[in-house]
């Protein structure tokens, strides 16, 4: 008799629990997870750099490039035909965003699809050009490659989230051959609490995939000769981190802007038209936001200042050194419009890479200008590399990843203490008016995010209502007397009764000590009376729709201990205790210290 496939994987399941630990076999998994996320990785690019080699260089025709107007709009359009057609029964979300959703609320789901078709859409996007960035797509890919394997061999929720992990680390080392900072990447915004057992998988996940990353797709992301930095340009590092960090704040509130602006445009078609048609002329106009953008600040990296003006339409002021200051800055808030206009009509990429492009060439701005004032000469390189870590600090709120991936993706490691400094001080200024990053913002406003800082809160706003309610009380009857129901009273574990008529409606409340006084005769003016006569207003009412932190706020600010729950049309629906409340709390503490082992 053949088996099942299920019957194969729980006997094999079995059979591995019984020879090998959960812990050894979680570090061959990473291993594992690291191999497919580097090979995603080296995909995801070999295939975006292919498209958009071929749009620039194979396609020989006259007049093509009045058509780089209209590639980002067609890449866009390409990306939502093929989640409309081929994602049916699921849903398409891009970003970090989704991410450090699932390991909140959704016990660490991801849907499948996400490996391949995270792949697909953002190579369509950036290889015609959207302006935005690869390395949020393959952290998703690799989390889904991590998350859908531990679901596989049925691990449980730290483990499954452990491996979600991996899977975004490794995604993010073989985008940028840099397995350290794709291990503080995943600790930095998916495990912001761990210790040091969690670096094990971590580490095999990230460094195997940079090996497997370099081995099919070896170009390094940037080339940086530099030999160290010199302690007279430290004020302006410092005032370089400043900068920067008012820019991300500014940043944070466009995006915002942006996702509003594009919401309330409903048919996604008309969004991709609108998105793609502004990106066009963006990129017309600086044609340094196509794609990534990485290109632009390789060349300024090899100390070609006008790169940026020479493939534009102002390519004849190319020599004039205040223009390109100008010139390099304006492109900067471009390419925070063009990336966000990128995400939000329906491409899909990330906000990393643009995050680099935009602190790099504000780092360029700021020391190409200093030097043409020429009361000091600033080595730009060195400052356009420090920009690019002080952006992705301040606008992710992770500076540890800032540093190790700048000095990885550089082989900057001699401006270490610079790196140090920016992105500490562009961090904290973000900070201090932004308390949640770009990804975790949305999150955090409704309630959905997992943090440290407020363990009480956070906890309760994992709770559902309808997971602790509690609806086995004994229903009364408007027009029904208490010996009527002396049987249902009696023998109840319950002391408190609804009263609810007959559409559902609660009409109030009776304690059983009221009752019991009546049945036992210690009351003879209340015999004859109706449960409606008898009953009570209650303290107060839950809604099913209230969370559960307004929950507990009335429970002590009446000093209750229970309270009657209805729906939205005033329908009796059960009873919310603080026994149940507590009780669900524990669980989930244990949970999450569970996680964080």
């Amino acid at each position: 008799m053949r088996q099942k496939p299920q019957q194969i994987i729980h006997r094999l399941n079995q059979w591995r629990m019984q020879k090998i630990s959960n812990r050894n076999f979680l570090v061959v998994l990473a291993v594992i997870v690291g191999i497919i996320g580097g090979l995603a990785a080296a995909a995801l690019k070999g295939l975006t750099h292919s498209i958009a080699a071929f749009l620039q260089n194979d396609v020989q025709w006259q007049y093509k490039y009045y058509l780089y107007l209209f590639f980002p709009l067609i890449g866009i359009l390409l990306s939502v035909l093929y989640v409309r057609r081929f994602i049916r029964k699921g849903t398409f979300e891009h970003g970090m965003t989704p991410i450090i959703y699932a390991i909140s609320r959704k016990s660490s789901r991801i849907e499948p699809h996400n490996i391949y078709s995270q792949i697909i859409t953002s190579a369509l996007t950036v290889g015609f050009g959207g302006s935005a960035g690869l390395e949020a797509p393959i952290a998703y890919s690799g989390s889904a490659i991590g998350a859908n394997a531990g679901r596989f061999f049925g691990l449980n929720y730290r483990e499954v989230t452990m491996l979600l992990a991996c899977g975004a680390a490794a995604g993010i080392a073989g985008a940028f051959n840099s397995p350290v900072a794709g291990m503080i990447f995943a600790i930095e915004i998916l495990l912001p609490e761990f210790s040091i057992p969690a670096f094990i998988p971590l580490l095999m996940a990230a460094a195997t995939a940079s090996v497997v990353s370099k081995l099919l797709y070896s170009e390094p992301l940037f080339h940086l000769v530099t030999d160290d930095w010199e302690f007279q340009a430290l004020f302006f590092y410092l005032l370089l981190a400043v900068i920067v960090g008012g820019f991300s704040i500014y940043f944070a509130k466009v995006s915002t802007w942006a996702k509003k602006v594009f919401a309330t445009v409903e048919n996604p078609y008309q969004k991709v038209w609108i998105g793609g048609i502004s990106l066009g002329l963006l990129i017309f106009l600086f044609p340094a936001l196509y794609g990534e953008g990485y290109l632009a600040i390789q060349q300024i990296l090899d100390g070609r200042m006008d790169s940026l003006l020479a493939n534009s339409i102002f390519a004849d002021y190319r020599h004039v050194g205040i223009l390109i200051v100008i010139y390099a800055v304006v492109t900067v808030f471009a390419k925070s419009f063009a990336a966000l206009i990128t995400l939000s009509s329906g491409g899909n990429g990330g906000v990393f890479g643009p995050s680099l492009v935009m602190g790099g060439l504000l780092g360029f701005a700021f020391a190409y200008g200093i030097n043409l004032t020429g009361m000091i000469e600033l080595n730009v390189a060195n400052f356009v590399v420090a920009g690019m870590a002080a952006a992705l600090s301040g606008i992710m709120h992770a500076p540890l990843t800032a540093i190790f991936l700048i000095a990885e993706i550089t082989g900057g490691y001699a401006l270490m203490v610079p790196l140090m400094l920016v992105t500490a001080i562009s961090y904290l200024i973000n900070r201090a008016t932004q308390k949640y990053s770009i990804y975790t913002k949305v999150l955090a406003e409704q309630g959905d995010l997992l943090t440290h800082e407020d363990k009480d809160r956070t906890v309760l706003s994992m709770m559902k209502l309808r997971y602790v309610l509690e609806r086995n009380f004994t229903i009364l009857r408007p027009d029904e007397r208490p010996t009527d129901r002396r049987h249902d009273i009696i023998h109840t574990k319950r002391n408190i009764f609804p009263v609810v008529d007959a559409d559902g409606k609660l009409l109030g409340i009776i304690y059983s000590e009221r009752l019991f006084e009546i049945l036992l005769g210690e009351s003879p003016e209340k015999e004859g009376k109706t449960m409606q006569e008898l009953a009570e207003k209650p303290v107060d009412i839950i809604r099913m729709d209230t969370n559960m932190e307004a929950v507990m706020q009335k429970m002590n600010r009446e000093d209750i201990w229970i309270l009657p729950v209805v729906d939205s049309h005033g329908n009796y629906m059960g009873f919310v205790s603080k026994s149940a409340v507590f009780n669900k709390y524990r669980a989930l503490l244990m949970r999450q210290g569970a996680y964080l082992e």
